[in-house]
């Protein structure tokens, strides 16, 4: 992947052009359309001439009919019938403005289309104008910059390095833009995985979905998975994105590879379901993490209230600052009957956060209680660039095959903390993550692409395999569910214990709470149920004699304590040892103060 380093740098230092004369954290405006301008010009070069010479034939045809003509000549979704080019463009330096808006304008309207969503021509008069008078040498530095040899991923790989570097310069966040590539991969690999026998079929053609699709990453390595998979498949991409720059650069690679580009949807999933009809054979996403939903509150309230489980949103809303389950569920509402697999990445909290009959604990029933929770893969830190946190990713699916039913897959793939590395060589580190040579924003480190030994293979392998081993638990359904029960204990006043209506009154001063899990281990380590009453009778009896369970106010809740579940106890080292240290610190302080001293 050095070429598209080298593009990115190429491109990354015509920003110097701009300095001066635009803030940091305006480059991107001018920068990403004009490299997808360059891009389009590059693909389109070698039929260009060849639409013009067919040009006179369709004049009179209407635009559409025109757009489809045209289209087929140049060999894909989409033309340019302007005279220019970047090489003409250059050649007359007096006119830069007027022509290029020309050349703008000679894209079919599929291409044009995408231009308009970085508001361009704003940027046009801009560099134009006299104080700045910058756009002649802006497309001058772009036409040197030769496009054609960069195949899909490389451009894709192309505008996330843009995009990060200019979210940096403008304290952004870029992790809203795109999800690192080995992420990607192994999400596809676990989501097709299941699959592979209906993929490899001949003529098999299925769809796949992105609600928060950023420049199109994911969508972009499905299609690339299933190709290899099967030069005889079709796979159709789907997807929505919010921020316009992404938008239309997610559009534009569509374009080149022949997908359909309208396919691609502009706005808020939550508030406008740009794809309201339409289900998936598969789904991934990286939404933002944490992501506030206070301004689409009142339309997705609205649908949960108005709609419920035949809307979106019927299985509970989340706490107003985090909308990543709201994502989830828009997911689920677009399985197929048939059955359908979501992989979707989140960070912590959708785990464990939200009390009993929350909206998180709710809507985690819902999907565990359905089945739909296959597996989570805990991920190794710093492995994105706008956070170094922990990650996971979710298997959702409504079609489990037979081995996996009733039963979810937890996955350790954290591998050791860069601390342990060199004291304890317990775990070969580069199993699961490796050290990158120069860290991006707070991403050091990276999955291994190669190999079934480490990385996206060894795990994509504890994955298949669904054994137990020490990456891996298999756990029923009901082990991550509870009863949330509230203890009371009896009011005395002057040694009395104090009755209301022939009972005792509680004391809320003592009133308790205890998450009583619906299993528990019996004498020989297996899972079996448990009922409330066991456990009170085992657990607070023997220590509160005279306490009772307000069964009015007992509650379910289900929780995935990731942590707990893979927790190694270990042992204190002996106090001789820790003595011994100290002694030796002690020595070596009073050596250094004597060498200082003499």
């Amino acid at each position: 992947m050095k070429n598209f380093k080298e593009k990115a740098d190429l491109i990354w230092r015509v920003a110097d052009l701009l300095r001066g004369d635009y803030k940091q954290s305006d480059y991107g405006k001018v920068i990403l359309p004009m490299t997808v301008l360059r891009r389009l010009d590059c693909v389109l070069e070698p039929t260009k001439q060849k639409v013009l010479d067919y040009l006179p034939k369709v004049d009179s045809l209407k635009e559409s009919a025109k757009d489809i003509a045209l289209n087929k000549i140049a060999g894909f979704n989409f033309h340019n019938r302007s005279q220019f080019n970047f090489d003409k463009l250059i050649a007359d330096s007096d006119n830069v403005a007027i022509n290029l808006r020309n050349y703008i304008n000679g894209f079919s309207t599929s291409a044009r289309e995408i231009i308009e969503y970085f508001n361009f021509d704003d940027q046009i008069d801009r560099m134009d104008g006299p104080q700045a008078d910058i756009l002649f040498r802006v497309v001058k530095a772009f036409q040197e910059i030769d496009l054609t040899d960069m195949d899909s991923m490389e451009m894709g790989y192309t505008f996330e390095e843009l995009i990060r570097k200019f979210a940096e310069q403008s304290n952004e966040t870029a992790g809203e833009h795109f999800t690192p590539r080995e992420v990607i991969r192994l999400m596809v690999n676990v989501l097709f995985i299941e699959d592979k026998d209906i993929l490899t079929q001949e003529g098999i053609v299925k769809t796949l979905y992105d609600p928060a699709c950023g420049t199109g990453g994911m969508l972009s390595v499905g299609e690339h998975y299933v190709k290899e998979l099967n030069p005889k498949a079709e796979l159709k991409v789907f997807g929505q994105e919010i921020n316009p720059e992404s938008y239309a650069i997610c559009k534009s690679d569509m374009l080149i590879k022949g997908q359909n580009p309208s396919n691609i949807k502009f706005g808020n999933t939550f508030t406008v379901d740009g794809l309201e009809e339409e289900k998936f054979d598969y789904m991934l996403s990286n939404p933002p993490f944490g992501v506030d939903w206070k301004k689409a509150e009142k339309s997705i309230k609205a649908e949960a209230d108005n709609k419920g489980f035949s809307g979106r949103f019927g299985a509970g809303l989340p706490r107003i600052n985090d909308g990543s389950l709201l994502f989830l569920q828009h997911m689920i509402a677009k399985m197929k009957p048939g059955g359908s697999r979501i992989g979707i990445v989140f960070n912590g909290s959708p785990l464990f956060t939200g009390a009993a009959e929350s909206g998180e604990s709710n809507i985690r029933k819902w999907i565990i209680e359905n089945d739909w929770l296959e597996a989570v893969i805990a991920l190794p830190d710093q492995l994105f660039y706008n956070t170094g946190i922990s990650t996971y990713i979710w298997i959702v699916t409504n079609h489990k095959s037979a081995q996996r039913k009733g039963k979810v897959q937890l996955i350790n793939a954290t591998g050791a903390k860069d601390e342990e590395l060199t004291k304890v060589g317990k775990l070969d580190f580069n199993r699961f993550w490796q050290k990158m040579d120069r860290s991006l924003g707070n991403k050091r480190k990276k999955i291994a692409e190669n190999g079934n030994e480490k990385g996206i293979g060894f795990i994509t392998q504890i994955y298949g395999n669904f054994e137990e081993n020490e990456f891996c638990k298999i756990l029923p359904n009901e082990f991550f569910g509870y009863w949330r029960i509230t203890v009371e204990q009896p009011l005395i006043e002057n040694g009395k214990v104090v009755k209301s209506k022939g009972q005792p009154k509680p004391d809320t001063s003592l009133r308790d709470y205890e998450n009583i899990p619906f299993l528990k281990k019996d004498a020989d380590g297996n899972l079996v149920p448990q009922t409330i009453k066991e456990y009170f009778e085992e657990e607070v009896k023997p220590h509160l004699p005279e306490a009772w369970i307000d069964h009015s106010k007992t509650k379910v809740g289900y929780e995935i304590n990731f942590t707990k579940y893979f927790y190694e106890f270990k042992p204190l080292r002996p106090l001789s040892e820790i003595k011994a240290d100290i002694l030796a610190l002690e020595e070596k302080t009073l050596a250094t103060e004597k060498t200082v001293l003499d």
